[in-house]
């Protein structure tokens, strides 16, 4: 290893340091000057090698036959490694498929996510957005919320239960259910008790809440995302019942704390920056580029890991078959080769490479619907916001994959 790599190790992976301190764009800055392509040995995980320029992920990304996502695409401490997890365990989903199965699966539901397709729930979208920030304001305009649950996490529950048909009164239930799924290490988030018995726990009941819409869509269908999960079919075959439920969880379940912690993140973002919010008030034209920089700056998805399929070479060293590779997203869309000055937010930057919704094969379905999502949020809190401020430091949650504030607690005034 490099001297840098010796002095650098969990806080690049351990979800306690993310839960402290947040994403470590200080190591990760020195790893691009200096080591890009280090070998990194941290107390607990297996050796693995921390990818931290845009370019080398790019080139990884675009490479599926070398860099495998189906050994698993999240390094797992090794005290967890090889431990069941019930219908968890069990399940398939497209992000841990490698082509060509993984191009067969992404057909089923690709068509609903085209930018014409999704423009039939841009209304949900923007009503959404009304109707949280009228409950914020009630009759005076004024009060306290913690935005990162009552705004940032709310928005998309609301836009993907009513693409996914899960019903209203469900929505606390599976709120709960995926900050238990995203937020395993998190003390205050996760399921109490054993981890592994939590987690089969949590995938029973996620199947049990998923299967009856799944069996209820292919009674009755209708024109929504459910009822394309339910009835797809590969190569004329319908999906299994671990793809079919594997399908829906991570539409849902990925689809929704991402979204959430970019919400948070970049409202959070605009409170620091009030020169930005006014200028998106005075531009609003500025929406689309603002909502990718948004993006870009929380990057929520924080890494992606690759299996090397044989023996290789990423910038001069020397990978061997079986390596792990963590392509850190987050490290890349600060990466100065690619960002003039990436430390400052920016609503008007072209952020056209940026990889917050990965990129080659796994380029993210969702990302029309998120960026619409997002979109009717920050217009409305630009239009009708008037002060805000926090009352507190925001907190970060304790998982070093999906990244993202636990608690933004502010007051605020709106225009009634």
């Amino acid at each position: 290893m490099t001297d840098i790599a010796n002095k650098i190790g969990a806080e690049l992976i351990d979800p306690a340091f993310y839960g402290r301190f947040g994403p470590p764009h200080e190591q990760w800055t020195e790893l691009r000057r200096t080591a890009p392509v280090s070998l990194i040995e941290a107390e607990g995980y297996p050796p693995f090698w921390a990818i931290t320029k845009h370019a080398d992920i790019l080139e990884i990304s675009t490479r599926p036959d070398t860099f495998l996502n189906e050994p698993g695409i999240v390094l797992l401490p090794e005290a967890r490694a090889n431990r069941s997890t019930g219908s968890l365990s069990e399940m398939r989903t497209i992000i841990q498929m490698d082509p060509p199965e993984h191009r067969d699966y992404r057909k089923v539901a690709a068509p609903y996510f085209t930018p014409r397709s999704i423009q039939q729930i841009e209304e949900a979208t923007i009503e959404s957005a009304r109707v949280i920030v009228d409950r914020l304001a009630g009759a005076s305009g004024e009060g306290e919320c913690d935005l990162a649950f009552d705004v940032a996490a709310a928005h998309p529950l609301r836009v993907l239960s009513t693409i996914l048909g899960v019903p209203r009164d469900q929505e606390p239930l599976i709120l709960k259910l995926t900050n238990e799924r995203f937020a395993a290490d998190d003390d205050e988030l996760r399921r109490p008790g054993d981890h592994e018995q939590a987690m089969m726990e949590l995938g029973g009941e996620l199947y049990a809440l998923f299967d009856r819409i799944i069996t209820d869509r292919r009674a009755n269908p209708t024109n929504d995302l459910a009822s394309i999960i339910a009835n797809g079919t590969v190569h004329g075959e319908p999906m299994g019942a671990m793809e079919t439920f594997g399908y829906c969880l991570i539409a849902f379940t990925a689809g929704h704390d991402t979204t959430k912690n970019s919400l948070a993140g970049g409202l959070n973002a605009f409170i620091e920056h009030p020169d930005q919010l006014a200028r998106l008030r005075a531009q609003p034209d500025l929406l689309a580029t603002a909502v990718d920089e948004v993006v870009r700056w929380t990057t929520p998805v924080n890494y992606m890991m690759r299996t090397a399929a044989h023996d290789t070479e990423v910038r001069g060293q020397k990978v061997t078959q079986g390596d792990p590779l963590v392509l850190f997203y987050a490290s890349a869309n600060r990466d100065e080769d690619v960002f003039d000055d990436p430390f400052t937010f920016r609503i008007d930057r072209d952020n056209s490479r940026h990889l917050g919704f990965g990129i080659g094969e796994h380029f993210c379905m969702r990302a029309h619907l998120a960026r619409m999502s997002q979109r009717a949020l920050f217009r409305e809190f630009a239009n009708r916001l008037e002060s805000i401020e926090r009352t507190a430091d925001p907190t970060w949650i304790t998982s070093s994959f999906v990244v993202g504030y636990k608690h933004l607690p502010v007051r605020y005034k709106f225009t009634v």
